[in-house]
């Protein structure tokens, strides 16, 4: 594929909202998680919650949209001088030919949650919820297109926690065929009761906090995030590009609705199509950040794909101790940090590891390691098989 320029991006997640902070966060490897108190629910477990959304206010002309999720989001868009980023790529290529393409796979369940509670004798809906806009999955994109003024293609992926890395690729292939000319890239998803619930009911929100590559991992803390970049078909006039995108990856082995292909044989496979898009081999990527969730199969997949393709070689870890995993948003928020880790030639070490899992192969940093990082390779795996790659490269 022809690498197309990341030109500006921004995130906020437990570990704080903007790129500054995010940084700083990595650097002094600071853990975002606490103990599970959400709504009225106390639970076992550690969860990544974002701080000020609760004090959010949407604008009056976005009122209609209002709820945990899209706050989240309004949260993001502040930071980082996005906004006046798509603003400037909207009077360059013209509204119609900005895109915006998402990830999300809770969407606004929260609030219909709280609605559900306010039922009225008859077992009806409070007539002040608003499913369409604060609900439906597809209120993400129309919400954010509205609040940045752009009328391009605009629709969510919801693949689990593989949706907002494909949507880099969606973004490609539109730009490529001259639909589009620049596109919002990322997702957003926030903590809701469906979720907590969930996943303990599937034995993956445990009561210990999220370790990967640990030998004693036993789950997943949840946690919620909002992550959005800019991909332009060429360059700002006289600004270097904070990357570029080079390649991306997909595939779906359909092996289990919740665990991964044992082998990771389509996991490597997507890995291998990121590298051929962007006509690189193994050995020139400097390091990898890998979905690493912290659950014994997820990691022991992974560990077996990145050993197929890359080796023992190239370095690699989990962020996801730090923000614990944002479910859609991951791949837009790991991809965030992926540039974070090319600009400041950073590869943060994986968090809470007590004892490295000695089954497990991969060259996993458990401390941060400082120097020039000119390639970084993203996986996003979600339930179902779903499984992508991305191929960052420096500008």
């Amino acid at each position: 594929m022809i690498p197309l320029p990341i030109t500006h991006a921004t995130l906020t997640t437990a570990l704080g909202a903007g790129l500054a902070a995010h940084l700083e966060a990595l650097r002094a490897q600071r853990c975002g998680l606490v103990p599970c108190a959400f709504e009225d629910v106390e639970m076992p477990g550690w969860i990544g919650r974002a701080a000020g959304v609760e004090d959010v206010a949407l604008p009056a002309a976005l009122s209609d949209w209002d709820c945990r999720n899209n706050r989240l989001a309004w949260l993001a868009l502040q930071q980082d001088g996005f906004v006046q980023a798509v603003q400037a790529a909207r009077e360059r290529w013209g509204a119609h030919r900005v895109a915006v393409l998402l990830g999300t796979s809770t969407s606004g369940i929260l609030e219909t949650e709280r609605a559900y509670a306010r039922r009225d004798e008859g077992g009806a809906l409070p007539p002040d919820f608003r499913y369409e806009k604060t609900h439906s999955t597809a209120s993400l994109a129309r919400f954010v297109a509205d609040a940045l003024g752009v009328t391009g293609p605009s629709w969510i992926v919801s693949t689990a926690c593989s949706s907002s890395a494909k949507v880099f690729g969606d973004a490609a292939r539109l730009i490529e065929a001259g639909w589009i000319d620049a596109a919002v890239v990322g997702g957003v998803d926030s903590l809701c009761l469906t979720t907590l619930y969930g996943f303990q009911s599937l034995q993956l929100f445990n009561a210990d906090i999220c370790r990967p590559y640990d030998a004693q991992r036993s789950g997943v803390s949840l946690g919620e995030g909002a992550a959005f970049s800019l991909l332009q078909r060429e360059p700002v006039p006289g600004e270097a590009p904070l990357a570029r995108l080079l390649g991306v990856g997909e595939s779906s082995d359909a092996h289990h609705m919740s665990s991964p292909h044992p082998e990771g044989e389509l996991a490597a496979a997507a890995m291998r199509q990121a590298l051929a898009g962007a006509g690189l081999t193994p050995a020139q990527v400097d390091y990898i950040n890998l979905h690493g969730t912290g659950t014994p199969s997820n990691d022991a997949a992974e560990d077996k794909a990145v050993l197929s393709v890359f080796g023992q070689e190239v370095p690699c870890s989990s962020t996801k101790g730090a923000t614990g995993h944002t479910l859609g948003a991951a791949g837009g928020v790991e991809a965030v940090i992926s540039l974070l880790a090319i600009r400041h030639g950073l590869m943060p070490g994986g968090l809470n590891v007590r004892e490295r899992d000695p089954a497990l192969h991969a060259n996993y940093l458990q401390a941060n390691r400082e120097q020039s990082v000119r390639c970084v390779l993203s996986n996003s795996f979600g339930f179902g098989g779903s499984n992508a790659s991305l191929v960052l490269g420096a500008a």
